[in-house]
């Protein structure tokens, strides 16, 4: 079977953990300092900290931004559902703009429509890789006087015109074990502000600015040192699993490209293909492709099969917070967002990850050929 995603953790992991174990300080030490470096070097930023987990990323950024009750955060319905919890978790409301068709990220031109007396922040993800629109975001951003919050939880190492993500605004990543990179689990906040930076360290730590001094009301998000470590070693092969990751996409482009929709990336733009996403016309279809590639040896996934405004979870959000086809609703009264939803219906993701070989990829390709026919 080829998987849709494999972590590739080697003997360098595995002696950086055995150090840590045999140094008994697991926890906050070192190696989250020296990742937190190193990290930062990567996303050409002053600062960064390491947290527990990229939804935790997401979490501190916004409270480090004092974005709580009454809020409103301009978000994507396409996305992973952390995206939009954390800004309830907070307090505040999301507020769905849609998408554009061909980088399935929000769409800019429809952010300003979006922007009320209580917006605080526009928090746009790198979806499968692919980066947004910074550029036109930041200047909405300044423009209102909003806080900008990149999810690039899927986007390490991505850039545009060679400026990385994560360093447009205030960047939350991910280490999950599916991710560009992992640390086992664990995130990482990116900031150039280093008053942002400190308010996020206060609040992963139980708000202490001294041992037992506790300025602030926090919580316990640390990374620890045997994530961190892993994540050091992760981090040097960074650049080589991308460009691995940029090389297969290519190849599978350069083949199917003429048979089905096949990922699009702006000039300049550095996509690093957390995912390879293709669309399949008919949802039916999609159901029965996943079953025949899954029959020929080939793993495949849907990011995501249902967009967070028509979530169980969120039936309670008003219709006045989805900013697309206002004048459409479903069935519980939520509008739709046309092109999110079309693409909820037709995405779906071949492997890609660094694990993949050219042999694999041709197979790929081969069986997905033969469903085009």
């Amino acid at each position: 079977m080829i998987p849709i995603a494999r972590p590739l953790l080697g003997a360098e992991e595995e002696a950086a953990v055995l150090r840590v174990l045999s140094s008994g300080l697991l926890a906050q030490g070192p190696q989250v300092a020296l990742f937190e470096q190193r990290f930062a070097q990567i996303c050409q930023v002053r600062e960064s900290v390491a947290v527990s987990s990229g939804t935790s990323a997401l979490l501190l950024a916004l409270l480090a931004h004092e974005i709580g009750p009454g809020d409103e955060v301009i978000t994507t319905p396409f996305s992973f559902a952390a995206t939009a919890n954390v800004i309830r978790l907070v307090g505040a409301t999301p507020v769905f703009v849609d998408i554009e068709a061909e980088s399935y990220n929000l769409n800019p031109e429809l952010v300003e429509a979006a922007i009320t007396e209580r917006t605080k922040a526009i928090l746009p993800v790198h979806l499968y890789g692919n980066p947004c629109n910074m550029p036109r975001l930041q200047v909405i951003a300044l423009a209102y006087g909003l806080a900008l919050i990149e999810d690039a939880c899927q986007a390490h190492a991505a850039a545009i015109d060679g400026q990385a993500v994560g360093s447009f605004g205030t960047g939350c990543f991910s280490f999950y074990p599916t991710k560009n990179m992992t640390t086992g689990e664990g995130g990482i906040v990116t900031t150039n502000d280093p008053t942002l930076a400190e308010r996020v360290r206060l609040l992963r730590n139980h708000g202490q600015k001294e041992r037992y001094q506790h300025v602030d009301i926090g919580y316990n998000l640390r990374m620890t040192e045997l994530h961190a470590a892993i994540g050091v070693a992760q981090v040097e092969k960074l650049e080589q699993f991308t460009e691995q990751r940029i090389a297969n996409a290519t190849l599978l482009t350069q083949y199917l490209h003429d048979m089905v929709l096949t990922p699009v990336a702006r000039p300049g733009y550095r996509h690093v293909y957390h995912q390879y996403t293709i669309r399949v016309p008919e949802h039916d279809q999609r159901a029965h492709w996943i079953e025949q590639l899954r029959a020929r040896g080939i793993g495949t996934a849907v990011h995501y099969p249902c967009p967070i405004h028509l979530q169980p979870a969120y039936r309670d959000v008003p219709k006045s917070y989805c900013i697309g086809n206002r004048d459409e609703t479903d069935e519980y009264g939520v509008p739709h967002l046309p092109v999110a939803e079309a693409a909820a219906r037709q995405v779906l993701s071949l492997p890609v990850h660094p694990a993949v070989t050219r042999a694999d990829v041709m197979t790929i390709v081969r069986e997905v050929q033969a469903l085009c026919r």
